[in-house]
């Protein structure tokens, strides 16, 4: 149950991103809930890989050159699928990071829980 509700967190940061950014561009909320499936996918699979490769450029950026990884893959994410379009490699890298804001804040509220007292 926590991936369900994993994945519609994405989805919603998905479209709250794009009501923000004006160079992203979703159909509606079943494409974003698979460009957050996508999404977890490619991050758990390309993602490391792509960090092992480039782990030298990460040294030498300080590891800023993360950053251009995750641009690279929400502009694979744009490619595969459809009804999500994204402009660019800035507005990616952008989106990437308002994304990366967004669900965290969205996580902290999902698991905030109330106390005992």
């Amino acid at each position: 149950m926590n991936i369900i509700l994993r994945i519609l967190l994405s989805a919603l940061a998905v479209i709250m991103t794009t009501y923000i950014l004006p160079g992203v561009h979703i159909r509606d909320f079943l494409s974003a809930i698979i460009v957050a499936v996508i999404l977890a996918i490619l991050n758990g699979i390309l993602k490391p890989i792509l960090v092992i490769l480039t782990i030298p450029i990460t040294i030498l950026t300080l590891g800023l050159f993360l950053l251009v990884i995750n641009a690279i893959i929400i502009l694979l994410a744009s490619s595969m699928v459809p009804g999500f379009y994204v402009d660019g490699f800035w507005w990616a890298l952008l989106f990437s990071i308002i994304l990366s804001v967004i669900s965290y804040l969205l996580g902290i509220a999902a698991t905030d829980k109330p106390s005992k007292s």
